[in-house]
């Protein structure tokens, strides 16, 4: 089983940066991506960015193309997503997953942090 752990949010100025760090712990070797998830209040929870554990293919969503940048290091296995120009509509509950390749049910999932963003 993989553990995560996330850190790194907190309240912000519109405009301000925040970089949040997702540890990840256990059987790291199984995990082959590992993913930035967010959910607003009264909204869905979407995909934020993404990166592969082989190759660092990253991919992101096209609300933060530009702005946000994920991020691996694997000799501490712990991965980063450095946000920048934040907006108020950033604002949410930030969950780190990581893929193990066996499918959704056996994917890890962080308890989350919070990002607020004031405007």
């Amino acid at each position: 089983q993989v553990q995560l752990v996330e850190s790194g949010g907190g309240l912000v100025q519109n405009g301000g940066s925040l970089r949040l760090s997702c540890a990840a712990s256990g059987s790291i070797e199984t995990i082959t991506a590992m993913r930035w998830y967010r959910q607003a209040p009264g909204k869905q929870r979407e995909l934020v960015a993404g990166i592969t554990i082989s190759g660092g293919v990253t991919t992101y969503a096209d609300s933060v193309k530009g702005r946000f940048t994920i991020s691996r290091d694997s000799a501490k296995n712990t991965a980063y997503l450095q946000m920048n120009s934040l907006k108020p509509e950033d604002t949410a509950f930030y969950y780190c997953n990581a893929d193990t390749g066996w499918g959704p049910e056996y994917d890890a999932w962080g308890r989350g942090t919070q990002v607020t963003v004031s405007s």
